[in-house]
């Protein structure tokens, strides 16, 4: 058998991968003496949904809420494959599903949507929030999913995480780190070339920024982005410092216009990648990085060629051609970038934190956990990055998040008493 008939003939007996167990011993559960379906249901359930009615926080003491994660899904972008709608992108989320079991303890649910409508989507995620602790978007189209993305952080009391995103930033810098360490480079000090500006692209300069870079460059389909390019900016807005400026429909590659690139380097992928020390590759085009280019860069060229399932560069091409590390998204090749490892652990600390959101401090804390499990030492050319089942990662950060989180928390309150005095 080849790998397409394993995964057809498994699905096809699984009948889905996941399923809903109870946690009520079905021992005596009738027996009208002994018995516990008067009090997990009625009528003992009542006083159980008045007390939740009188004081909705105690729903995460009484219910499952405070380990249920939503993955919302609409499948329109779903791994390389693309527009496959959400019947298509069902297995892919239950598959999602059971790493979340796995490797977090979560219960997660795939809901995968019919509608691609923005605010359908918005108000779907809305109307179920009271049931989850936590919501995962997944597999959104760009650029529609920044703004869903920025209205439900906004609009929910729970934390809303991107695993496209987050996640894939997360694990990205995690392993720059530890590459970095091996190249003997500072983060500080080097260029970075982003060739993709979707979610991926976008949450990976975020947090790149954050942790401390200062020279990356971004291309999208039209090459660099920089300030001031032609056909971003909007005629109806300045876009001063902290407005909401839309360009072209995409906030996203407006602040990274801004944020980045502060050379102004233009043109294409060959063009800006001369003297980079580092290239990301998450623009979903195989063969995009050839040899030339990466000939072109700097000594000890780090190579990150992130899209599936065909990267943008073969590792054994990127080594060939002088870089010093080579890292994919794939399995069957060393140093794969995978989202699995971060996703459960992230999730598992804002569940049991109850935190009400996320942001790039965190993100960045995360990557330094998951990249500190690996000293030097251990660090080789093809293992810059624990593997996913490591049971080393979800105890590191869960610590490291909580204790990210709980400072989050006090820095905001002294920042309330300082304004109220």
């Amino acid at each position: 058998m080849n790998t397409k008939e394993d995964a057809i003939n498994l699905h096809r007996m699984l009948k889905g991968k996941i399923e809903i167990h109870n946690k009520v011993s079905v021992e005596n559960i009738f027996d009208e003496e002994t018995g516990t379906l008067g009090l997990i249901y009625t009528p003992g359930v009542a006083y159980v949904a008045t007390e939740i009615y009188n004081n909705k926080e105690l729903v995460y003491d009484y219910t499952s809420k405070w380990n249920n994660v939503a993955i919302v899904c609409d499948g329109t972008r779903v791994l390389g494959l693309g527009n496959i709608g959400p019947e298509g992108a069902l297995p892919v989320m239950e598959g999602k599903s059971v790493l979340f079991k796995i490797l977090g303890g979560i219960n997660a649910f795939p809901l995968c949507i019919a509608t691609r409508e923005k605010d359908e989507i918005i108000g779907f995620v809305k109307a179920i929030e009271p049931v989850f602790g936590a919501i995962n978007i997944e597999d959104i189209e760009s650029p529609k999913v920044f703004d869903i993305i920025k209205r439900l952080q906004n609009e929910l009391s729970i934390p809303v995480f991107h695993d496209d995103q987050h996640g894939t930033a997360v694990i990205t810098l995690a392993a720059l780190i530890n590459s970095l360490n091996l190249v003997n480079k500072k983060i500080d000090g080097i260029m970075v070339v982003i060739s993709g500006a979707g979610s991926a692209g976008y949450g990976i300069f975020k947090i790149l920024k954050k942790a401390g870079c200062k020279d990356i460059i971004v291309i999208d389909s039209k090459g660099a982005i920089y300030e001031g390019r032609e056909g971003l900016k909007d005629d109806d807005s300045e876009g001063k410092e902290g407005e909401d400026v839309r360009y072209s429909g995409n906030t996203s590659k407006y602040e990274i216009s801004r944020k980045s690139n502060p050379r102004k380097l233009r043109g294409n992928l060959a063009d800006t990648i001369r003297g980079a020390d580092v290239f990301v590759g998450v623009s979903g085009r195989a063969g995009l990085l050839n040899t030339e280019m990466v000939k072109s860069m700097n000594q000890d060229a780090i190579i990150f060629a992130l899209s599936n399932p065909d990267p943008e560069i073969l590792p054994p091409d990127a080594l060939k051609a002088g870089a010093r590390i080579a890292a994919t998204g794939r399995s069957d090749f060393p140093n794969q970038i995978n989202n699995a490892v971060v996703f459960p652990s992230v999730l598992r600390a804002l569940l049991d934190t109850r935190a009400k959101g996320l942001d790039e401090e965190m993100l960045v804390a995360a990557s330094y956990a998951i990249a500190s499990l690996l000293e030097r030492p251990h660090l080789k050319e093809d293992y810059i990055i624990p593997k996913v089942n490591d049971p080393r990662i979800l105890p590191i950060v869960v610590k490291t998040l909580k204790d990210a989180i709980k400072s989050h928390i006090n820095n905001y309150d002294d920042r309330m008493a300082l304004q109220k005095t």
